[in-house]
């Protein structure tokens, strides 16, 4: 349909008013989603048609960097991208609406996070590695007879045991195994001044051991210490229980000795679930590998069957290792004791995503509350309305009827600003809301144009339609050029800008294209109507 007769002008102005007022009506939206369970269920939720940004409705702002005191980068420009798909993931799964997460320079990750109610659950999803290992617990005793070579180390060191921690073994043992395990424990008692041995005991599995919770951290920086470290028996690793454990009256920590190759790790992994365990209705994670992955798990599991095998994440155990009763092949479970339904769908979430290739490190926070975001939201609008007002009132003062016709299109032009914001989904934001104040005075910047043109058409004696007609022919060019350069510059910034700088380079460009359209397609339809219902009028209110 050729759009120049009134009638079809109308039409259309009346069904993109329809279009941008339906596009701006909350709605109930169907969504699916992962239940405690694991299963995915409906659930309807209530969509507004604009979402805001952090400055506007509260939240977290996160900025990330490579932690390479843990694990050292061969190429951080890679993992800093691997990092970033790892956390789009993450994040998308995590459920925040709008979240941004961009690269800021070529070391940093800018995580922004609006409406987040738990900032700290949302802090560890970001940062935790997801670094899933299964390895098999030593068997042979190894680090029991290495710790007296460890202790003389030490003892040339300098660094003897601490007051009080001979006594620790023995009653350690003691409650684990019962009183002939004790005196075990006597006939080989540690040698006196032995730094390791007061602390560390024999727990009751292959492999395990237990320190003190209060000697946790003497013992792990003790044992990673050079020296020590390179007397640690060949082809084992250790690492540290997640959490401590009470043996009696006290708290306690495990520390694991294990073969230095897992069996498989999580780059095998294709799904994840959060569940619950129906004999235990304790909260579990079932995972899937993919055919390489199980083939080397059910391998690895079948030369195994009778022993303990400790499941590893982020270089923690996570529970008690269990005995490998039979093969495992494809599918397998990660139990978490102690853990709340909610932290076994984070950890699901966050093995479907993928694990980190180095550890995260934030290295700026900023906490902006709900309540900033609603003072913002009523200075924006305050200041749209005075700003709007001025501009109503000086369109009327100076164009008269003719400014009441660009005040119409301006209504209209608000309408679809807002519909084309909802229509494309973009985030309202602090300076996205300052680029619809300023568009606001944009919008009638092409009205001024034509009607001075019209003026001087009028001033040489042209009738009113062909004042109007000359009027919005000849301002044409300056509309397109003035906008078209306001456009290009609201591209640039969208390009090289950061996020609120894109919001307020979206608002503005949306805005210019719904300005056009108000003030050279509504206005002329409008004057049009004018002169349809007057067509003998010989001057013009303007």
């Amino acid at each position: 349909m050729v759009v120049t007769t009134l009638k079809s002008r109308l039409i259309v102005i009346g069904l993109v008013l329809v279009a941008g007022i339906g596009a701006l009506i909350p709605r109930n939206v169907k969504i699916r989603e992962r239940g405690p369970d694991g299963v995915m269920v409906d659930k309807v939720e209530r969509r507004v048609p604009i979402k805001f940004g952090l400055d506007l409705q509260g939240g977290m702002h996160l900025g990330l960097e490579l932690d390479q005191s843990k694990r050292v980068s061969a190429d951080p420009k890679k993992d800093l991208d691997l990092a970033l798909t790892v956390l789009r993931k993450r994040i998308d799964e995590f459920g925040v609406t709008e979240p941004l997460i961009q690269k800021q320079g070529d070391d940093r990750i800018v995580v922004e996070l609006a409406g987040i109610s738990d900032p700290a659950r949302a802090k560890s999803v970001v940062q935790r590695s997801a670094f899933l290992e299964f390895r098999i617990t030593d068997r042979s005793q190894a680090l029991d007879k290495a710790l007296p070579a460890m202790d003389r180390t030490l003892q040339r060191l300098g660094i003897k045991a601490a007051a009080g921690d001979a006594a620790a073994p023995n009653a350690v043992t003691s409650l684990l195994q019962g009183d002939s395990a004790g005196a075990k424990a006597d006939s080989t008692a540690p040698v006196e001044g032995g730094a390791l041995t007061a602390i560390i005991t024999p727990g009751e599995l292959p492999g395990e051991y237990l320190v003190e919770e209060t000697a946790f951290v003497r013992a792990d920086s003790l044992l990673n210490l050079p020296d020590v470290r390179a007397l640690f028996p060949r082809k084992y690793e250790f690492r540290w229980a997640s959490a401590p454990q009470s043996v009696g009256a006290k708290s306690y920590r495990a520390l694991y000795v294990l073969e230095d190759r897992p069996l498989v790790t999580g780059s095998n992994l294709v799904d994840a679930k959060e569940g619950i365990d129906p004999l235990t209705s304790g909260p579990i994670v079932t995972f899937e590998l993919d055919r390489q992955g199980a083939r080397s798990f059910g391998d690895g599991t079948s030369k195994n069957v009778g022993n303990y095998m400790a499941i590893i994440l982020d270089d923690r155990v996570q529970g008690r290792p269990p005995v490998i009763q039979e093969r495992i092949d494809r599918r397998g479970q990660i139990t978490l004791t102690g853990k709340s339904v909610t932290e076994a769908r984070d950890l699901a979430l966050t093995l479907r995503a993928g694990a980190l290739p180095v550890p995260l490190k934030i290295v700026e926070e900023r906490q902006v509350r709900a309540s900033l975001g609603q003072d913002s939201i009523k200075g924006g609008i305050l200041a749209g309305v005075i700003g709007t007002a001025a501009v109503i009132a000086i369109m009327l003062w100076i164009y008269q009827m003719s400014g009441a016709l660009a005040v119409a299109g301006l209504a209209l032009y608000i309408v679809l600003s807002f519909a084309l914001l909802s229509f494309v989904g973009a985030t309202l934001t602090l300076p996205g809301l300052a680029g619809l104040v300023l568009s606001v005075g944009i919008a009638v910047d092409a009205n001024v144009l034509i009607f001075e043109r019209i003026r001087e058409e009028l001033l040489l004696g042209k009738t009113v339609r062909l004042a109007i007609d000359e009027g919005f022919k000849h301002a044409m060019n300056a509309i397109i050029d003035s906008n078209v350069t306001t456009v290009m510059t609201a591209l640039f910034l969208f390009q090289f800008g950061t996020g609120p700088v894109k919001g307020f380079a979206v608002t503005l460009s949306l805005g210019i294209l719904c300005s056009l359209f108000t003030a050279i397609f509504v206005t002329r339809t409008l004057y049009m109507l004018w002169l349809d219902k007057k067509p003998a009028m010989q001057t013009l209110s303007i």
